[in-house]
This record gives C-alpha cells, sequence and structure tokens, in this order.
C-alpha cells in the first residue's frame, strides 16, 4: 500500500477535533478502507505524528495501529498543512517533481509556503 499524505492530514484534522486531546481509535473517512486508515495510522505512529496502540494480528492484511492521541510533532505538522490553500500549492509542487517525498520535505515545503504568504515574498 502506497502512503497517502491527503489521508495522514485528515487523520490528522479528525483526531484535532476530539474535544479531549484523546481519540477512541475509531476513525471513519469517507473513501477509504478500515485497512487504509490502520495503515495509515501505523506509519503515522511509526513517524511520531501519533501515539497509538499496534493491534496487528495473524489475520490483519497489513500492519494496523489505532490512534490514541496526537503528539507534538502531529500538532506541528497539522500546523503547517492545515490551510487548505497551502496544502494544495505544496501538493501541486510535489507533483510537478514526482510526488513521493519523505515527511520531512513535505512540511518543509509547508512552511515555506507558509512563510512566503506571511512575509509577501
Amino acid at each position: 500500500m502506497k502512503r497517502d499524505m491527503d489521508l495522514v492530514r485528515k487523520i490528522l484534522l479528525m483526531m484535532e477535533n476530539e474535544p479531549h486531546g484523546y481519540s477512541n481509535g475509531r476513525i471513519i473517512i469517507e473513501g477509504y478502507s478500515t485497512d487504509q486508515i490502520g495503515y495509515h495510522v501505523y506509519l503515522m505512529k511509526q513517524a511520531g505524528l501519533v501515539e497509538g496502540c499496534d493491534v496487528t494480528s495473524h489475520d490483519s492484511q497489513s500492519p494496523i495501529a489505532m490512534p490514541t492521541a496526537l503528539t507534538w510533532q502531529g500538532h506541528e505538522f497539522l500546523d503547517a498543512c492545515r490551510n487548505e490553500s497551502i496544502w494544495i500549492k505544496a501538493k501541486e509542487k510535489l507533483q510537478s517533481i514526482g510526488g513521493d517525498v519523505p515527511l520531512e520535505v513535505v512540511k518543509a515545503l509547508l512552511i515555506d509556503i507558509m512563510r512566503k504568504q506571511v512575509t509577501g515574498t
């Protein structure tokens, strides 16, 4: 399964909307299967974006995790990608070079676009 940064962003946004900062682990996003969501939470846990529990079993099609809370890094990445127009600009830029880049590059690009909007340069 390929990493989907749109799904990562949607998971972070949903988790941030939890009123107490704690997720019950049950995330449903239209257009995505529970396997896709679980695998992406697993990747996000590895990347330090979320805390969660690995719930992979012998019957699982892929590694799966259930999220419990955003980490500081998760909040930082979300702050960089929250604005829809900045997110779209970053995706367009990434698609022009092939699309798949490390998370650190995505975050740096988002921050650069945000910085340019703030400073007007």
